[in-house]
């Protein structure tokens, strides 16, 4: 009984983060408006949590492993619901932002969950398990852009944090009574300088991405952050590959049975949530009637996301049914091509909300194949010792995908043509390009992976 409580409480803790990272995505037209400033400076409420993630992921793997797992699991769900309830006092876009990153933490608590379950849960159950913890950190977005968008749009925006509030506070309460400690295992050091150097470094290069539209791509205010973005990035990987104990092990991400994984989380991130940011762009846009955009609420444009989240949830299943039928080499591949479908749907067919329902759904579709396979897919291949650390840097490039495909979803549409049906189709189009060349490598990838 008590497993079973523990199960639902991880289930819980990853499903609340990725509601609370949905607090971002279909409140951001919403922020424009309501606080007057332009699209891409409200984005800063949705990058600024992914930003938090990509950073605090492997500084909470490292800090959480061995007997430092429940405390840091705990504190990370007291920092999210702070940010949460600063977020609803917010007087101005800047507290907001500030208040979004700490809720940005709550991504990084997804691998510890992982790792709890691998400890607790017997063998034969472990990969059924994993891949439904993995899925709902996906079906969780999904239900939380109709959520919070439902309460936004009845009781305004800083209703919608305060359930952001009330959801992680209730899960940070049954982590109290239930979530175990590991003493079996001695704690990891953190390489803390390796922590700026990667925070900064990424805020540069997501600031020039961001901003570069506005302030002029040759203009000293991009070139600055981008190029001294380059610098501490690459600065960070040349100590990573030096030290002994890096705060990201890029070694072990490039190992056979690793790599197809670690690449198809990067791609999938930016490839999910640039096309969920734009088809919310596109259902608030606009007027109803001809034209580009639909003109529709923000309560809309949550709801369009129901498919998504169900069918992500029927995409794990089939992920397990084709495994059993095909292998697992087919899955990533497979999950990368159905996003294609519906990346290609969604340039071409957009001008009534039920197309907009039926492309959603497909990217649902291959939203639960790619996202449940990662996990699933990586565990096989890793020491107990090393799973953590091993699922966190793969949470870190999910993070890191969603991080670009946010900042990059809006800017791409600007730079192809602005707010309107040309920027919109040629943003897709691009990351339907990105899609094939992702479907080919994972097959590539996945064929040196060991039986």
């Amino acid at each position: 009984m008590r497993l079973r409580l523990l199960l639902v409480t991880l289930a819980l803790l990853t499903t609340v983060t990725a509601v609370v990272s949905s607090l971002g995505a279909p409140l951001v037209p919403a922020l424009a408006r309501d606080l007057d400033v332009p699209l891409e400076d409200a984005q800063w409420a949705l990058t600024a949590t992914l930003l938090a993630g990509v950073v605090s992921t492997p500084v909470l793997g490292r800090l959480g492993s061995g007997p430092r797992r429940r405390p840091v699991v705990l504190g990370g769900l007291t920092v999210v619901t702070l940010g949460c309830v600063l977020a609803a006092l917010a007087p101005s876009l800047g507290t907001l932002v500030a208040a979004r990153a700490l809720q940005g933490v709550g991504l990084a608590l997804v691998p510890l969950g992982l790792a709890v379950a691998r400890d607790v849960v017997p063998v034969r159950r472990l990969g059924g398990v994993v891949a439904i913890l993995s899925v709902t950190t996906v079906a969780g977005a999904g239900l939380g852009y109709p959520l919070t968008s439902m309460v936004a749009g009845a009781w305004g925006l800083d209703a919608a944090f305060w359930l952001g509030a009330a959801l992680t506070g209730t899960t940070l309460v049954l982590a109290v009574a239930l979530v175990p400690a590991d003493s079996s295992r001695p704690a990891a050091p953190v390489d803390w300088p390796g922590v700026p150097l990667a925070a900064v470094g990424l805020l540069g290069v997501l600031l020039a991405v961001s901003r570069g539209e506005v302030w002029g791509w040759s203009s000293g205010l991009t070139l600055v952050p981008a190029v001294l973005g380059v610098a501490l990035l690459a600065a960070f990987v040349r100590r990573a590959l030096r030290v002994a104990h890096p705060l990201v092990d890029l070694r072990l991400a490039v190992r056979p049975g690793l790599a197809a994984p670690n690449l198809v989380a990067v791609v999938a991130g930016v490839g999910m949530y640039a096309m969920l940011t734009l088809a919310v762009v596109l259902v608030q846009s606009g007027t109803p009637g001809p034209g580009w955009g639909l003109g529709r609420s923000v309560a809309v444009a949550g709801w369009v996301l129901v498919p998504y989240s169900l069918l992500s949830v029927a995409g794990s299943r089939v992920a397990q049914l084709l495994s059993r039928r095909l292998g697992p080499a087919v899955l990533l591949p497979s999950g990368c091509l159905v996003f294609l479908v519906a990346t290609l749907l969604l340039a071409f067919r957009h001008d009534t909300l039920a197309d907009v329902l039926v492309a959603m759904g497909v990217g649902g579709l291959g939203s639960g194949l790619t996202f449940s396979s990662l996990a699933t897919l990586m565990v096989p291949h890793l020491p107990a010792g090393e799973t953590g650390s091993a699922l966190a840097f793969n949470q870190v490039l999910r993070t890191l995908g969603f991080t670009v495909g946010s900042a990059l979803s809006v800017t791409l549409m600007h730079l192809l043509g602005g707010v309107g049906d040309t920027g919109f189709r040629g943003a897709l189009l691009v990351m339907a390009v990105i899609w094939v060349l992702a479907a080919l490598a994972a097959w590539r990838l996945d064929r040196r992976a060991p039986v």
